[in-house]
């Protein structure tokens, strides 16, 4: 029976308001046959399963952990083997087939030199993957899935996908085109080629909640693997943002950044990844505080680090202590040009007694830890001397010239925002600022006053400026000065702390100075209230939303949960980042929004991608249920949804419209 919206009725001033429209359309759809088999292609897709979605949080350069995640799909790939083979596979049978998924190329050769029986190995391993990948691909339109297939086989997996051996003949054919890939010498390519797919396949969206950069070596491969990646976003984080400063060419950031990895000896992301030329920091380093131990900038290096020896921790000590004092300086700088940030207070190389023994923060006056500081003027503290700013001028020129910096950058600026609103899910990377009573804040931006999704959008709007070259000089060199106190200002929405006491760790004994107290964001998410205001002012709609963030790390080994907010906020730092293990007590989260609901996934710590393949371990994970829906989720309740509903709406008025000849079909060649 035909139902009432197939003679829906359009109005000749509608036809005649909308007909630019459906004049572009019909260039592509120029006949009712073609828009009629369009029609009915997009209704099929809303009802699909919803694809599955990805949030991961604060990776800070743990790439090795990252692109296994990737990989396995946070153990979705695991938990799909497991329902497909549970029954009829051993437990280390099952491991063994999904370390060949995650790493096809590093498994085959381990098995090519140790399988005695490889062609019966080939038989049994392709069937077993073309059944992964039918589960896998089940939720997605054939369109989709022989997008994401390889060239040289896509015509072949394409016929064992939708080629099920159930009877006599089908599968004498299946078994047939089996049997013909080993006897052409093909399966390793065939099984490195049908592995990827199901990777690629597992999930169909992945958001990065910030801090890809930090403390870790790889920042840098795991820009690389996005660059490779088809459907991603980024919510910038504060450690991206100094990095993305820095690559603008903001000198105190550039100084920050060094520091940073200076301090925990990640010389990869910096030296091999961009090309960072290094040795005139040392040779200063090395001239100035020749015989200084440098006690209080001993790196703090994992036991792995090839630097962990005592001729390199010197050095690196060295060089640590020239680029903080530079950085202080710097800092001081920047500050007495902009006295509206109101982070004078932060100026503390000025509070720094003449004879270097003490310094006075807020009211009281605390004993320095490291007195030796013959870059120093007591006079002019902030000064750099000719031989720093020497130094400073040939980093800056490292930075601006590294080609894949640039590239990166570039997809920093592609795929990324501060923040966005995906399903009813509005991601951030740390906090919304707030006052006291729980309202929004408003902070002054080049003296506007912004609050809530304003307040991000126009801060996003400036970051991107300053990469802009048709960004007026004035505006561009404050949104390159700005990048600076997004990193560590108390109104950043990127920070929202009171401070970021860096100069008290390194010269002051007495902890209580380290304190950062946490802006109201902070100290309110966890009322149900208060998330659903900042929903309302962001214009998220629906029954099922959330705010989803990362920036401060979980701690869940004290017993704090993720789950805040009677469900409304989730946050999902959990602490990639090695050097934050002992804090959190897990090694990072990921949340996954698949068809049926929310599943937060607990990952342990990731031995090493050798042991994964010679093993077959994995990440240990374990996962939660956050929030389940009754009924399976289909395309039609997603964004994707709305826009290809509004598709649909815009080919029926089309279809009206050529049927009643108000628009003429194109001539069919």
């Amino acid at each position: 029976m035909m139902t009432k919206e197939t003679f829906k009725t359009y109005a000749p001033s509608q036809i005649e308001s909308d007909r630019r429209v459906l004049e572009l359309l019909s260039q592509t759809f120029g006949s009712i046959s073609a828009a009629s088999t369009e029609i009915i292609n997009l209704e099929a897709i809303l009802n699909l399963p919803k694809g599955t979605e990805h949030f991961v949080a604060d990776l800070h350069g743990e790439d090795e952990a990252f692109r296994h995640i990737l990989k396995n799909a946070s153990g979705n790939i695991k938990r799909k083997v497991r329902e497909i083979y549970g029954n009829t596979m051993r437990d280390s049978e099952i491991a063994q087939l999904c370390s060949l998924i995650y790493y096809p190329e590093q498994k085959l050769e381990i098995i090519r030199a140790e399988e005695t029986e490889l062609e019966n190995f080939y038989n049994i391993t392709l069937h077993r993957l073309v059944r992964v990948l039918q589960s896998v691909s089940s939720k997605y339109t054939r369109s989709k899935v022989r997008k994401a297939l390889p060239r040289e086989f896509a015509y072949i997996i394409e016929e064992l996908l939708h080629e099920a051996p159930s009877g006599e003949s089908k599968q004498m054919y299946y078994n047939r085109v089996v049997e013909t890939i080993i006897s052409t010498g093909q399966a390793d390519e065939f099984i490195i080629a049908i592995s990827n797919v199901i990777q690629r396949l597992a999930i169909d969206q992945l958001h990065i909640l910030g801090d890809i950069y930090d403390r870790g070596p790889g920042a840098h491969t795991i820009m690389d693997t996005l660059a490779q990646y088809k459907n991603f976003d980024i919510q910038w984080g504060n450690h991206d943002a100094v990095w993305m400063g820095a690559a603008a060419g903001n000198d105190t950031c550039i100084a920050n950044v060094l520091r940073i990895a200076l301090r925990y000896g990640n010389m990869d992301t910096i030296e091999d990844g961009y090309g960072i030329n290094l040795v005139p920091l040392a040779t200063f380093a090395m001239e100035v505080y020749a015989d200084d131990p440098c006690e209080v900038f001993q790196p703090k290096l994992s036991d792995d680090n090839q630097a962990n020896n005592i001729k390199s921790r010197a050095l690196l000590a060295k060089m640590h202590k020239a680029m903080s004092i530079i950085q202080f300086k710097l800092e001081g700088q920047l500050l007495e040009c902009h006295p509206e940030w109101k982070m004078e207070s932060r100026r503390l190389l000025g509070a720094i007694s003449p004879d270097f023994t003490t310094v006075r923060v807020g009211d009281k006056e605390y004993p320095m830890l490291d007195t030796h500081l013959p870059t120093v003027d007591p006079k002019d503290p902030y000064k750099l001397t000719p031989e720093e700013n020497e130094l400073m001028v040939k980093l800056h020129r490292s930075f601006q010239i590294s080609d894949k910096l640039r590239r990166h950058m570039a997809i920093f600026l592609s795929h990324g925002c501060l923040y966005s609103i995906v399903n009813s899910n509005l991601m951030f990377h740390a906090s919304v600022p707030l006052n006291e009573d729980g309202s929004l804040k408003e902070i002054e931006v080049r003296g506007v006053p912004y609050k809530g999704r304003e307040l991000l959008h126009n801060v996003g709007m400036l970051m991107r400026s300053a990469f802009n070259r048709d960004t007026p000089e004035e505006e561009r060199r404050y949104a390159i000065d700005y990048y600076w106190y997004l990193w560590c200002g108390p109104d950043s929405p990127l920070f929202d702390k009171a401070a970021m006491t860096t100069f008290e760790r390194y010269f002051i004994a007495d902890k209580a100075t380290n304190v950062e107290p946490k802006g109201n964001y902070y100290k309110l998410r966890d009322r149900e209230d208060v998330c659903d205001m900042i929903l309302d002012s962001f214009g998220v709609k629906g029954p099922h939303r959330h705010i989803i963030n990362g920036h401060v790390p979980v701690k869940v080994g004290k017993g704090e949960s993720p789950v805040k907010a009677g469900g409304k906020l989730m946050v999902i730092d959990g602490g990639f980042a090695k050097a934050y293990h002992n804090t959190t007590g897990i090694a990072g989260y990921t949340l996954v929004y698949h068809s049926r609901g929310f599943v937060l996934v607990q990952h342990e710590p990731f031995s090493s991608t050798e042991e994964v393949i010679r093993e077959g371990t994995d990440i240990v994970s374990t996962t939660q249920l956050v929030e389940m829906s009754e009924t399976r989720m289909r395309v039609r309740d997603t964004d994707k949804g709305v826009e290809l509903q509004s598709q649909i709406d815009e080919l029926r008025e089309l279809l009206y419209a050529y049927r009643h000849g108000q628009i003429k079909e194109r001539a069919v060649k």
